[in-house]
């Protein structure tokens, strides 16, 4: 009954999209299938057109081959939905709503100025109604409107090649950012009538960001967070549909001397990708998927959500250069990163490869000259001093609680509260904390470490987690359990940079939370 209310849902939406791009008579034929066997309209004669093919369609990341007739045609394209389970990365699955069976979906290549009938087919085992906007389409929704298709049903309609480029094509059923977060985007070249360029490799790669239910690497069937998508947090980033796409016996492939074109795609929905591949110069660039060459020695392409560029650039050294999208994290941590594997005779006048591995020293080495060795005595001397000076110790210990003040209320505050009461039975309170003040070495643990589980501060439970903040520096960390231990009504010595230190570099097992301290 809930599927059942969800589909009524999307129809209802979707008829309401059509609505307001073609009237109700539109929204009427959104939400009502055609009578069977009822054509929706009469086909129309173009006379530049000639004959007829059906479309060769491919998976990433191939591409059909270059078009070489020198005349429009009426071009026959059927895909198939399918909602599907698939790997996302290792040991972690997700269902997928695709074009084609996989993400992204089929690749579509046709010419400037063909006819293409679209045939779109939602396969019975669907759950989910869907449709098609292809941004080729010019006309109302891209397609949308005139493909919302029921699961089990086939819709078609007709649209002119007016203009070349590489095109995105995704579903538009509502909720629609929901559609395309799930796989539901692939593209489609059309080809200028003079034709493109020509290379030796052609490869498709698109981008996309998924947003699962459970944290990067979680094992098992993953499903979709609405509330991290509608944050724009994801948790994978990838090409090709999962982790590891094209990588090791999946990689891309070209040899020594090859002019390879990449058709690069940005599904979305949300980022922007930072295309770039590790080791190479893109020697053309087609932004926004046009079909003009408007940049040459380029490093790196932004290809917007819902957009696509073209890459050309010869390979002259082999070895393996490294896809990425250049926000890096995304690359080494959620896993947007390819790879394109390269044969042939090495080129050492283009590069050399490593020449020289020898020990530098530098100033690495601790007192390594006479003077060096001095102006590390004097220091440890001033030091001394220091601390053995009353009036300086205590001077120095106000510095500490004065910066550890500044990063108390830049990282702290908001749980711990700006008076260190923290929040009943959830947030122990630092003001007076007898758990506190006990241990020392156990505050610095916990900074570092974190710390989870039930916990007794003056008598009273509480339960929760405080997560690691060992992303402070080791002064940052000693200033701040400084401030609090001689704030809020607590009183104690300073915490010590050189103390902290010692105990990051040991990184004892993390204490669990169940000593209590009345």
């Amino acid at each position: 009954m809930f599927m059942k209310l969800n589909v009524m849902d999307s129809l209802f939406r979707s008829a309401v999209v059509s609505a307001l791009l073609l009237g109700p008579a539109a929204a009427a034929s959104a939400a009502e299938p055609a009578a069977a066997g009822k054509p929706s309209r009469a086909h129309i004669t173009d006379p530049s057109v000639e004959g007829e093919e059906i479309a060769v369609v491919t998976q990433a990341p191939m591409v059909p081959p270059p078009i070489t007739r020198s005349h429009a045609t009426r071009v026959v394209v059927t895909l198939e939905v399918r909602e599907v389970v698939k790997k996302m990365a290792d040991g972690v699955e997700y269902l997928f709503w695709t074009f084609g069976g996989d993400v992204p979906g089929s690749f579509i290549r046709i010419r400037e100025g063909d006819q293409v009938e679209f045939h779109l087919n939602n396969h019975p085992s669907s759950k989910m109604p869907h449709n098609i906007d292809l941004h080729a389409v010019t006309g109302p929704g891209g397609g949308a409107a005139s493909s919302f298709t029921a699961p089990g049903h086939s819709s078609q309609f007709s649209f002119k090649a007016l203009n070349p480029g590489l095109y995105v094509y995704h579903c538009a059923t509502a909720p629609v950012g929901m559609h395309v977060g799930n796989g539901m985007y692939g593209m489609i070249l059309v080809e200028p009538k003079e034709g493109l360029p020509k290379v030796d490799k052609e490869y498709y790669v698109m981008q996309g960001d998924f947003y699962t239910a459970g944290k990067y690497g979680e094992e098992g069937l993953q499903v979709f967070d609405q509330n991290k998508a509608m944050d724009e947090r994801p948790t994978y980033v990838v090409f090709n549909g999962s982790v590891g796409s094209l990588v090791g016996d999946k990689a891309l492939t070209a040899k020594v001397g090859d002019t390879v074109r990449l058709f690069v795609g940005n599904g979305g929905p949300n980022l922007v990708s930072s295309f770039h591949v590790i080791g190479e110069i893109f020697d053309n660039v087609y932004p926004e998927g046009g079909t003009t060459a408007a940049q040459h020695n380029v490093q790196t392409t932004m290809v917007p959500a819902g957009g696509s560029a073209i890459v050309d650039f010869k390979v002259e050294v082999p070895g393996t250069y490294i896809l990425v999208d250049h926000s890096l994290f995304r690359a080494f941590n959620k896993g947007a990163l390819g790879m394109l594997k390269v044969s042939g005779p090495e080129n050492l006048l283009a590069y050399s490869g490593k020449e020289v591995d020898a020990v530098y020293l530098g100033r690495q080495a601790a007192a390594g000259s006479a003077a060096e060795k001095e102006v590390a005595s004097l220091q440890a001397q001033v030091k001394e001093a220091i601390r053995a000076d009353t009036k300086i110790a205590g001077l120095t210990k106000d510095i500490q609680v004065a910066k550890g003040k500044q990063v108390f209320m830049q990282t702290c505050f908001v749980c711990h509260q700006v008076n260190g009461e923290g929040i009943p039975t959830q947030i122990p309170p630092l003001a007076k904390s007898d758990f506190l003040m006990a241990d020392k070495e156990r505050s610095i643990r916990i900074v570092l470490q974190g710390l989870s589980g039930d916990l007794t501060v003056n008598q009273k439970k509480y339960a929760g987690t405080m997560i690691p903040l060992n992303t402070l520096s080791d002064d940052e960390i000693a200033n701040v359990l400084t401030y609090v231990r001689n704030s809020f009504g607590n009183a104690a010595d300073a915490v010590s940079a050189d103390l902290v230190r010692r105990m990051r570099s040991e990184a004892p097992a993390a204490t669990p939370a169940t000593a209590q301290y009345e």
